[in-house]
């Protein structure tokens, strides 16, 4: 016969703890019961409901079922300080601006104000959908921010007045500009219409990136670079107004908004 366990007064109330349910604002996992909605799930665990539908793929209008087990995607605050950036921030904490935007219901245009407590979404990798092993096709490029700095200016699509094809990024002079992605270079010299010194690189899948305003370019057409690899230093040539990086993502030869793929940087 084996003797009885004896816990240790100081040890038991930890095991008791650990083997009870976690509260509502602790779950990172949540089994739906009968009888609940998401919105009444998201009030209980102090979360976005928007936050938990995207991290579960969820689809307006967000149906949910008794059984289905939800990922939680547990918060942290942040308190601007001076002098901060929204893209600073996010670059601090690994997550997209646009993630912070929608968490927050902030207008992305508008400034950030000192003493703001942001609630910063933690990241959760929604759900894939079952992949046809008939048409494998290769990952799509997750760009990180080149630099880090302000937006001076940003995408317009063509057909609109005052197009723009990609953003302008303020940033120190000489600053270091890094490849969103791996490629290859396929161009690195003078661009004489608008944008200066200019580095153009192939990511495969038809997908290419451009930095131009460069103050002087350090790879060469032709050179494989890594994703974070300096290609160059951020300047004022071509059209620039003031030091600072003009940035675009194109798809298939056309450019999209680079704030829609930025991704968080290295």
């Amino acid at each position: 016969m084996k003797p009885p366990v004896i816990l240790l007064p100081a040890l038991a109330p930890l095991l008791i703890a650990a083997n009870e349910p976690l509260s509502p604002e602790e779950e990172t996992e949540h089994v739906v019961v009968a009888g609940e909605t998401l919105g009444g799930i998201a009030n209980r665990a102090k979360v976005p409901r928007v936050l938990i539908a995207e991290a579960n793929g969820l689809e307006p209008p967000y149906v949910i079922r008794v059984g289905e087990t939800l990922k939680i995607p547990r918060t942290q605050h942040h308190t601007v300080e001076r002098g901060e950036t929204g893209l600073g921030i996010a670059s601090r904490y690994g997550v997209p601006w646009k993630d912070i935007v929608v968490a927050n219901d902030l207008d992305p245009e508008a400034p950030i104000l000192v003493g703001q407590v942001l609630l910063i979404p933690t990241l959760i990798e929604p759900p894939r959908p079952a992949q046809d092993a008939r048409a494998v096709l290769p990952p799509e490029p997750r760009f990180a921010w080149p630099i880090e700095g302000s937006i001076r200016r940003s995408f317009r699509p063509r057909g609109q007045r005052n197009y723009h094809d990609g953003i302008d990024i303020r940033a120190r002079r000489g600053t270091a500009v890094r490849a969103s992605e791996a490629g290859t270079v396929i161009f690195a010299g003078k661009e004489k219409h608008q944008f200066g010194n200019l580095v153009v690189i192939d990511h495969g899948g038809d997908w290419h990136t451009a930095y131009g305003f460069l103050l002087r370019i350090t790879v060469r057409k032709g050179e494989r670079v890594e994703k974070g690899e300096r290609i160059g230093l951020v300047g004022n040539t071509g059209k620039a107004r003031g030091d600072e990086l003009h940035f675009e993502v194109r798809k298939d030869a056309a450019a999209v908004d680079p704030m829609d793929e930025l991704a968080g940087r290295p």
